[in-house]
């Protein structure tokens, strides 16, 4: 859980240390506040769940997508963290999201698997799962690391 030091509904100050994270494969602010954790993060796969609450719904009651696709984002962030050495920066260049289901209730889960790094770039893949094991969402993602870090540009 990320630690906010400063009231989380002030505006984002890009210079100033407004919040500080538990460690390197870890939830930052926008990922508490959905509720989501991390079960696991190791050789480029994880696992994360999210449960269903109200806040959390459009308004046909069913869990919001753009929850769902935090999640899925996330958990192959986390893959990703896992084979990078922490404090590297990266992040999403290109994201497709499969709705497949809708949710209704429970927690959902993402497993998640990434492939590279290809110079800069690597590959991910979510498939998102209700808490009756049924798809509802499968993710694709290319997220790339900043210059400077080592990597072939």
């Amino acid at each position: 859980m990320a630690e906010l030091l400063v009231d989380g509904n002030v505006p984002r100050r890009s210079k100033e240390t407004q919040f500080r994270m538990e460690g390197w494969i870890a939830c930052a602010p926008c990922e508490d506040l959905l509720g989501i954790h991390i079960e696991k993060a190791e050789e480029g796969r994880a696992v994360l769940t999210m449960p269903f609450t109200v806040k959390l719904a459009q308004g046909g009651g069913f869990m919001h997508g753009g929850a769902l696709t935090t999640l899925g984002d996330t958990a192959v962030a986390m893959a990703i963290k896992s084979l990078l050495p922490p404090d590297s920066i990266f992040a999403t260049t290109e994201l497709h999201l499969d709705f497949i289901a809708p949710v209704k209730e429970g927690t959902v889960t993402a497993e998640a698997v990434v492939t590279g790094p290809v110079q800069r770039i690597f590959q991910g893949a979510a498939t998102l799962f209700d808490a009756d094991g049924r798809v509802v969402a499968r993710l694709k993602t290319q997220f790339k690391v900043a210059r400077g870090q080592g990597f072939d540009d």
